[in-house]
């Protein structure tokens, strides 16, 4: 008899609709979604990366399309009795080449030579003659005089070209004016259009391209839908109840231990000012299917851009997470902007944790284990000597240092570590320092403040274990000593001396021509 495990076919990336329910793959109903979308007419969904908006757009198609028996047995089929087909018009921009103009071009004219064919299109097509948004305007008119039916338009990615021209101006702008005058016709074309959907990983402001469409409903931020995409907790005891128990029983752990552990790693997300726990689909479906724990998620692409805006506006990590923003920032701030906040959130690595509805602002943190660590690791090359990285050093050594106190060994490793980090020429040395101590000590499962907040000042960082606490202040270019008077004048240990614990006092000094760690001075409290 085949194990049950192995009986349990996940889509893991499948994105067709039709192939999951005809294959007989595990598919989260997601439909009753759909139902709510008829109140309206026009939208626009902002999720991260493979959290399931393309196979929410498939859905959404074979609904238009008048498929019903791939809803046999799903919340949808019981909530309408209209099955009557549309024509769809599905603009997918996953797979296109956005390395020049050319790669949206001819993704558009394939789609749309497609289309022209299928609905009778009567013009003579000229593709350096006729624009791609008449032409479309051309589809969506024919398509609905010959079929009788008004047409479902279903934007998928939509800023894929955008987000691939990040970086190059003049290329960015002519994906940006070709885009806006393809989405300008869901407006103009109003009459002949049943429902459009347009979804994305960033929110580019309304100037460069949904300023012609004010007829938008933005439900990013909406609770009604924000279990639309992702697994919820309700969802995944529903539908993953037997995944988790053949992983627990495989690991020879308890359901109980097995559930936390999924939720320290890929749960957490949560979408308006009150969602549900949402989980990482991606990841659950590959951890399911593989039985092992991993960064699946993460590691399916990597922040680089985000990482390279982090450098270029100079921020301080301690910044990114947990961070507080106000909410029409976080709500209408497109990805494009000199603060990285928004985009990190767009992008799925922080997410909203809570909401102050005096103050109109959210807190925003990683969503979960697997986020933070990936991200906090990806960010070792930029600020720790390749060389020294976290990898090839004992790691073992460094914790066990930290732990029994023994400065001498702590401190020489640390040196060793950020010894001849590169660091911009136009940022702050400072500041660079602190984010590599901030990167390597959240590596070593330290628990790490930076900057710490005291009723005297702010320390530069503190390191907390079990049986001690350490509190260090840097400074560039001066003197340890310089250092060690700011920790007397301020007072810092004050706030941990009922701890119990030992308290090391660290005064730190850098050089920013060598980038090394000049001389420091050691108290124990």
């Amino acid at each position: 008899m085949k194990n049950l495990v192995e009986e349990i076919k996940y889509p893991i990336g499948i994105q067709n609709f039709a192939e999951i329910r005809k294959g007989g793959y595990l598919y989260i109903d997601k439909t009753s979604y759909i139902h709510r979308l008829f109140h309206g007419k026009y939208y626009f969904l902002s999720r991260p990366r493979r959290f399931g908006k393309s196979l929410l757009l498939s859905t959404m198609e074979a609904y238009y399309k008048g498929e019903r028996e791939l809803f046999e047995g799903l919340s949808l089929n019981s909530l309408t009795d209209d099955w009557e087909p549309h024509p769809v018009l599905h603009l997918d921009l996953n797979n296109g080449n956005f390395n020049s103009a050319h790669g949206l071009d001819e993704l558009l004219d394939a789609l749309f030579s497609e289309w022209e064919k299928e609905y009778d299109v009567n013009y003579n097509k000229n593709a350096d003659k006729v624009s791609p948004s008449l032409r479309f305007r051309a589809i969506i008119k024919c398509a609905k005089e010959k079929t009788g039916k008004k047409v479902a338009i279903l934007i998928d990615e939509y800023d894929k070209p955008l987000l691939s021209a990040v970086g190059d101006k003049a290329l960015a702008d002519s994906f940006r004016s070709t885009l806006k005058s393809v989405y300008s016709n869901l407006k103009s074309m109003d009459e002949y259009i049943e429902i459009g959907m347009i979804t994305g990983v960033a929110r580019f402001n309304k100037v460069s391209i949904f300023s012609d469409l004010n007829n938008l409903r933005d439900i990013s931020f909406e609770e009604q839908f924000a279990g639309i995409c992702g697994i919820t907790s309700v969802e995944l005891e529903k539908y993953c109840k037997q995944s988790i128990q053949d992983f627990a029983r495989k690991e020879s752990v308890s359901e109980e231990f097995m559930r936390n552990k999924l939720s320290d790693n890929y749960d957490g997300y949560h979408f308006s000012r009150v969602s549900p726990d949402i989980y990482n689909p991606f990841s659950l479906m590959n951890v399911f299917a593989k039985q092992c724990f991993g960064s699946y998620w993460f590691e399916s692409g990597t922040p680089t851009y985000l990482v390279r805006q982090i450098e270029q506006e100079e921020w301080l990590l301690r910044n990114l997470a947990p961070t507080e923003i106000d909410s029409k920032k976080l709500e209408s701030a497109g990805i494009l902007s000199s603060d990285p906040i928004p985009a990190l959130y767009q992008t799925g690595y922080l997410t909203i944790k809570g909401y102050d509805p005096v103050f109109h602002t959210y807190t925003l943190d990683y969503p979960n284990e697997e986020v933070r660590d990936g991200f906090i690791s990806f960010l070792v090359p930029y600020y720790i000597k390749p060389d020294k990285s976290p990898g090839q050093f004992s790691i073992k050594k460094f914790i066990m240092a930290i732990t029994s106190g023994d400065i001498e060994t702590f401190m020489s490793l640390f040196a060793s570590m950020i010894a001849g980090v590169p660091y911009s020429e136009k940022g702050s040395a400072e500041a660079h320092f602190q984010n590599a101590s901030y990167i390597l000590f959240t590596l070593m499962g330290q628990y790490v403040n930076i900057e710490d907040r005291t009723s005297d000042g702010r320390i530069d960082l503190t390191i907390e274990t079990p049986q001690n606490v350490y509190i260090l202040e840097f400074k560039v270019d001066s003197n340890s000593k310089e250092a060690m008077e700011q920790i007397h004048n301020k007072r810092y240990w004050l706030k941990f001396a009922t701890s119990g614990k030992k308290i090391f006092l660290i005064g730190a000094n850098f050089d920013s021509k060598t980038r090394r760690l000049e001389d420091y001075i050691v108290e124990e409290i």
